[in-house]
């Protein structure tokens, strides 16, 4: 008989920023334990549910019994398994004793090793009832738990204490035990909206029983009308939401029933900069600050809280008498470090510690600054900007208010220069020079900007790995995959014409002036970043081959990557190009085995009509590819290359490249050196597939 399945641990309030994750774990692991075991009807759904104060499951189609099966056991090979009258020897008669089966139940299997004895059996299926407790009580123990505590005078460990276990199979109870807890029918509603116990009678009453009792109980439902809710509150202020999708789970897992009520706090407090209102509010109270149109921040806020009442004055003047002490730090750090002076703190960088072996702060702000002016010059952009940007860019890190809340460092750096009287583009640059700060982000803007920025990330990159700072596996403590792909999207999405070999090189220069010892670093850190480009790439939908063709290049200027994608793409669309591909592999397999450098072609020593021909073209499309590729028309330079198909189909089918004369064999292999040179001008045309 096939009914729905629900387990049920009641507990107390669970971590909000860890519930969401427990909760999928949690069901994941249940009801990958009864597939595996052969309890559910392939529609089976599964269906996690989680409140703050309960991990719950639900899985349709469950079986009472488990099918019979049919067990098959290879045992000893024949040959070796009975003595020269036909009786089993120990290793055979051990075998049937492991199996419980006789001689005569044995049958044999030919395989491509011999033959081979076998056992086979049919195994009764087993009851729910037997599985259910240790499949739960597992998927308790696989849960990503940090810290585990105990409660009571029990031995029973998890991540707050558990008051009640429900396991209902329909309307039936299994019996089970976990934690210490034996199983039941009975959770109960909100703590504070719902009165008494509840009863389930069928597994199915679950999510209508406990709304009964004021609990919205599937995660992803509360979080929809919780974001419902604010929205029409919003709308009704004439006002939108700060975009806020972290706070809005985690305040999911804070309410079992959701209401939403709208805070105010006096409108002097707008004097601070909104980013230092809103952090303080999402991060401290969990509210949610409300925009106008233009994005100014409103001395309103929205509370969700966790009670439905007739009169909800003393709940929001509660949050608005907690809110404003909040506010007034905000205000205070604000004064204090205008009154303290920001560029004057310059000085104090160099008390800081950034790394043991890669100096100070006041160090790395010396790097940055010489690094963006240089980057700064090769874009044409003003190079005392971004040196004074980048050598500003560390200093709000020394401030209260960044000390407070660090997400706002380079926001905040902004706001005092500015305070100061310093340049809008240079205060621009200290806040954007953080950009990209996560995927997705928003690029800096303008070359002052950039210079910036890539000088921070470069920085971070050639000194880490100058010192064998490098990531491995999921570990990266200095977020160097992070920098590495904010150097290629500055690259290659603003673009920008720089050469990332040279960056790194003048880097590694900047830390060489300071007396740092470098290890190798050029290769390892190119690789690495090509291949954050090559994720990067196929996350933006590009064929793996056409990224592998063009990669394999090892291309340092990033902006003409795409472009390069581009030709490739068109160029596999020719008819020439599956023939040139091969023809390319094959050239590259040959000159592979070639022995010494190999010399120009000489057409004296030419001496079939095929290779003649194929010369001529080499000759003339040769100016031609390299003409296309330096001006960055690669599309063009493969069409080009398409029209020597015929010349190279021919050659192969009437010249022997490996004659025995010495000459003649290197003058063939030089010309197809020179071709494959072109060939390979844009991209390395063996990694196509066609």
């Amino acid at each position: 008989m096939s009914e729905t399945l629900l387990i049920e641990l009641r507990t107390e309030e669970l971590p909000p920023k860890s519930l969401k994750t427990l909760s999928e774990a949690f069901a994941e692991a249940i009801f990958s334990a009864l597939r595996a075991q052969q309890f559910l009807h392939p529609d089976s759904v599964c269906t996690p549910y989680a409140t703050p104060r309960r991990l719950a499951v639900a899985i349709t189609r469950v079986s009472e019994r488990q099918p019979e099966r049919v067990i098959e056991k290879k045992g000893p090979a024949v040959a070796g398994a009975v003595d020269g009258e036909g009786r089993p020897t120990r290793a055979l008669e051990g075998f049937m004793r492991a199996a419980g089966v006789s001689f005569a139940e044995l049958q044999r299997t030919r395989e491509a090793k011999g033959e081979y004895f076998l056992a086979r059996w049919t195994q009764k299926g087993e009851d729910v009832d037997a599985c259910l407790g240790e499949i739960v009580a597992q998927a308790v123990r696989k849960l990503p738990i940090a810290k585990l505590m105990r409660w009571g005078d029990s031995d029973h460990q998890f991540v707050r204490p558990v008051h009640s276990l429900i396991c209902l199979h329909g309307e039936r109870v299994v019996p089970a035990e976990v934690l210490g807890l034996r199983s039941g029918r009975v959770t109960l509603g909100h703590r504070f909206l719902s009165q008494g116990e509840i009863s389930l009678a069928d597994a199915e009453d679950y999510v209508g029983s406990l709304e009964a009792g004021k609990v919205i109980v599937s995660f992803a439902e509360r979080r929809a009308t919780i974001a419902d809710q604010l929205a029409s509150a919003a709308s009704r202020l004439a006002a939108r939401i700060n975009p806020a999708d972290g706070l809005l789970d985690e305040v999911t897992s804070l309410v079992e029933w959701p209401v939403i009520q709208v805070g105010e706090f006096e409108a002097e407090y707008l004097a601070v900069p909104q980013e230092c209102l809103i952090l303080t509010m999402q991060q401290n109270q969990k509210y949610f600050p409300l925009l106008d149109a233009q994005g100014k921040l409103l001395n309103k806020f929205l509370i969700v809280s966790n009670m439905e009442v007739a009169d909800p004055g003393p709940i929001i003047r509660g949050n608005e008498r907690v809110v404003r002490p909040r506010l007034s730090d905000a205000r205070f750090f604000f004064d204090q470090d205008r009154k303290n002076g920001f560029a004057n703190r310059v000085t104090r960088l160099a008390s800081v510690v950034y790394h043991h072996k890669l100096g100070t702060l006041g160090d790395r702000a010396q790097r940055l600054g010489r690094l963006a002016r240089s980057i700064a010059g090769r874009l044409h952009a003003d190079g005392n900007l971004a040196e004074r940007a980048a050598l500003y860019s560390k200093i709000d890190l020394l401030t209260d208010m960044v000390g407070e809340f660090p997400e706002l460092q380079g926001i905040m750096g902004r706001y005092y220069l500015l305070h100061e009287g310093g340049l809008p583009v240079v205060a621009d640059a200290i806040e954007q020079h953080y950009r990209p700060r996560f995927a997705g982000d928003v690029l800096p803007v303008g070359n002052i900007a950039c210079a910036a920025a890539l000088a921070d990330k470069l920085d971070a990159l050639v000194g880490f790995f100058a010192i064998g700072q490098v990531p491995t596996g999921d570990k990266d403590p200095f977020g160097l995959r992070r920098a590495a792909l904010g150097v290629l999207r500055i690259l290659m999405e603003t673009p920008l014409p720089l050469d990332l070999a040279e960056l790194i090189g003048e880097a590694k220069d900047a830390l060489r002036q300071q007396g740092i010892q470098l290890q190798e670093v050029d290769e390892p850190l190119l690789g690495f970043m090509l291949d954050r480009l090559r994720g990067t790439l196929r996350e933006a939908g590009h064929a793996g081959d056409v990224i592998e063709s063009v990669l394999a290049q090892r291309p340092t200027r990033i902006d003409l990557v795409p472009a390069r994608l581009d030709a490739v793409r068109e160029f596999l669309g020719l008819p020439e190009a599956q023939a040139l591909a091969a023809a390319n592999k094959r050239i590259g397999n040959i000159l592979r085995k070639a022995s010494g450098p190999l010399p120009e072609p000489d057409i004296a020593l030419l001496e079939e009509d095929a290779e003649k021909a194929l010369f001529q073209r080499v000759v003339l499309i040769a100016p031609q590819v390299r003409s296309h590729v330096q001006n960055e028309d690669y599309a063009d330079a493969l069409r080009v290359l398409a029209g020597v198909r015929s010349e190279v189909d021919r050659f192969f089918e009437e010249v022997m490249v490996n004659v025995e004369e010495p000459l003649l064999r290197n003058n063939r292999l030089g010309l197809l050196k020179a071709l494959y040179d072109e060939l390979n001008a844009v991209a390395d045309m063996a990694k196509l597939t066609v």
